[in-house]
Formats: structure tokens, sequence, C-alpha cells
């Protein structure tokens, strides 16, 4: 019984990271598209951001990946190939959230030097490891 609890909690954490993960990206691309001197534009997406990632992104982060690690060593699958794939997925996502974090303190200090392209095609990141992810945890694959 606990242990589906804690599988529920791991779900609901990924869902809150997942979104996060996906809007930040986009609220990059509107940023960067601002026109020069659009100074109150660009400080309502910086506490957007902000607030984002503090509030929300960071949060669900840890908890994913406390229920998760809890729910590997409940389960015993930590030995399994398909969860030590997944494993490395959701370590290339925690550095992908790193690499979003940094950039929103790119734009608080006003350092963007990127264009809203590249954050379009940076806001697929996630989508891909998240895919390839909930195949693992869902298939597990014996190889």
């Amino acid at each position: 019984m606990l242990y589906d609890w804690i599988k529920a909690l791991h779900i609901i954490a990924l869902i809150a990271w997942m979104a996060a993960m996906l809007y930040l990206p986009r609220l990059f691309v509107y940023h960067a598209a601002l026109p020069p001197g659009s100074e109150a534009q660009s400080a309502t997406f910086k506490v957007m951001e902000r607030r984002l990632l503090k509030a929300i992104m960071t949060p669900a982060m840890i908890a994913t990946w406390v229920f998760g690690l809890t729910l590997a060593w409940m389960s015993g699958y930590y030995a399994s190939l398909w969860l030590q794939l997944k494993f490395v997925l959701v370590l290339a996502m925690s550095g992908a959230h790193g690499f979003l974090a940094r950039t929103v303190k790119d734009f608080a200090a006003d350092r963007n030097t990127r264009g809203d392209r590249f954050y379009r095609v940076i806001n697929e990141v996630p989508t891909l490891l998240m895919i390839a992810i909930v195949i693992l945890a869902v298939v597990k694959p014996g190889f």
C-alpha cells in the first residue's frame, strides 16, 4: 500500500516537473523575442521565469528524485538494466534543468545572448527525454 502512495507521489511530482520543464523554455522564446526597449515586459518575464523555477520546477525535481529513488529501493528494480538506463536519462533531464536554471539567471542579469529560435529547439529536449523515460518505466524492456 505504501509503495502505491509513493508511486502516485512520484508521478504527481514528475508531471509538475515536466510541465515546468516544457513551459520555461517557451517563456524564454517570448522573452528573447522582445524588441529592444521592452523593459516592462522583460521584467514581467523575469518574475515569471524565477517563480516557475523556484516555486514549481526545482521542488518538483527534488520530489521526483526522492520518490523515484525510494521506489527503486523498495521494488528491487535498481539492478534492472531498464532502470539503470532510465536513471541515466533522468540525470540528463536534471542536466537540462540545470541549464534552464542558469538561463533564468542570465535573463535576470540581462546577459542572454541567444535568440528565440535557439529556445524553440531547446524546448524539445525535455520532451524527447520524457518520452524515452516513460517508455522505459512502462515497458520495462528486458534487453
